[in-house]
């Protein structure tokens, strides 16, 4: 029999209390179509309430109560079939405040800009892997121990590791090295997994002493989204972005060249909004993202200089143009 079937009829409703402010959230996301990122958010800071709720009920404290005990991760006996539920259960359970909000950083800094890369779905297949990942890779690591292990670290190490694996040279804002700017996430990646890299050598090495931080939990975590995260965003909403050559992302070296405006080539120069709206679009548009909102942009304020026709934005397989709404004879541009 498992922990959940040997607790009273108090702890039941308590139970089923905590159930409800996990999944609440999700279920809120889905019918409203909202992020998925803010409800794990929501998620992970109700059930952190529910959890204080019941210690200061209980006159225990929080890491030593009995809910600590019934989902966390026990890798002794996680592998029997009655008691998987804790490689889920475990994530949204947490040793304290400091812990939780801790996770929720991540979540929110690094893993709402992730979702609006590959999606909502994806996003939330990426962090059930890096959950999968940190609590596989601590049960590996410790088969014996029966100290439970708890927290979503495992998982927002994975949105680190996805976001690494998909769109390395993306730049979000994070507290890092004393300051709060936007950083690559290919350096974020090399801080915070280099931390817990070498806390994990440390400790293999004796010199670290005692620690109650799951350290190989955060490794695993990354380490799996990363490997899985760009088959999974593969069709996303967002195109991937593919190796660097000579340190220009090839999805940017493939795009074609702004050089030749058609306007002048025709005799037709655009004027007034048109041209600051062309002007931005030869600044910056040499990122997917910013190219295809000025060239949105552009065909709203300009028409065909052949036909005076419409002019429409098209958008396939990662790349944007405009074309004629008469003929694409006329224009099709870059």
């Amino acid at each position: 029999m498992s922990a959940l079937g040997e607790l009273g009829t108090s702890e039941q409703i308590f139970v089923i209390v905590l159930l409800l402010s996990c999944i609440t959230p999700y279920i809120s996301a889905y019918r409203g179509n909202t992020s998925i990122a803010l409800a794990t958010i929501l998620s992970l800071m109700l059930a952190s309430f529910v959890q204080f709720a019941i210690s200061v009920i209980q006159g225990v404290p929080v890491e030593m109560g009995w809910v600590v005990s019934v989902f966390g991760i026990r890798p002794s006996i996680a592998t029997s079939p009655v008691e998987s539920y804790r490689f889920i259960t475990s994530a949204w359970i947490h040793a304290g405040w400091v812990h939780v909000l801790g996770n929720i950083l991540v979540i929110g800094l690094v893993g709402i800009p992730l979702e609006q890369r590959m999606g909502g779905k994806r996003w939330m297949a990426v962090y059930l892997l890096g959950l999968l990942g940190g609590n596989i890779a601590w049960v590996f690591t410790h088969p014996d121990s029966m100290i439970p292990t708890i927290g979503a670290s495992g998982a927002a190490f994975g949105i680190l590791g996805a976001y690494m694996a998909c769109w390395p040279s993306d730049e979000v804002e994070f507290p890092l090295l004393f300051l709060i700017r936007a950083w690559p996430i290919w350096l974020i990646v090399f801080f915070r997994l280099g931390i817990e890299v070498w806390q994990v050598y440390s400790i293999q090495l004796g010199t670290s002493g005692d620690s109650n931080i799951a350290h190989m939990a955060h490794v695993g975590g990354f380490f799996l989204s990363y490997l899985l995260a760009r088959g999974v965003a593969v069709g996303g909403p967002q195109p991937l972005e593919r190796d660097a050559i000579d340190g220009v992302p090839q999805s940017t070296r493939n795009m074609p060249s702004l050089k030749e405006n058609p306007w002048e080539s025709s005799g037709s120069p655009l004027e007034g909004r048109a041209l600051k709206v062309l002007g931005k679009l030869l600044e910056e548009g040499d990122e997917i993202e910013t190219r295809r909102a000025w060239l949105e942009e552009l065909s709203e304020h300009t028409i065909c200089p052949i036909c005076g026709g419409e002019i429409l934005a098209e958008t396939k397989g990662g790349r944007t143009w405009i074309k004629c709404g008469v003929s694409e004879s006329h224009l099709m541009w870059p």
